[in-house]
């Protein structure tokens, strides 16, 4: 090897620690962006679907009526019996 590439390899080597840790540090931000970028489009999706789901029901109100006068004048004649 020529005294170029050693005084290279020398350089390289001295600062492996340094590299390396840049590039551990580049791959988990990647990785944490691609993270991000999957939740987004998962919830974009699920929010689409849930708005295409819900796009054509319309809540009704109904309202019950119930006759309780039966009910009241047999309570009533209970109270009375005591």
């Amino acid at each position: 090897m020529s005294q170029k590439k050693v005084d290279i390899y020398k350089q390289q080597k001295a600062n492996r620690e340094k590299i390396m840790k840049k590039e551990k540090l580049i791959l988990t931000l990647e990785k944490l962006a691609a993270l991000v970028i999957c939740l987004v489009a998962v919830c974009w999706i699920g929010y689409s679907v849930y708005g295409k789901v819900t796009e054509g029901q319309t809540e009704t109100e109904v309202e019950t009526v119930m006759d309780t006068s039966a009910l009241d004048d047999y309570l009533s004649g209970i109270a009375e019996a005591e």
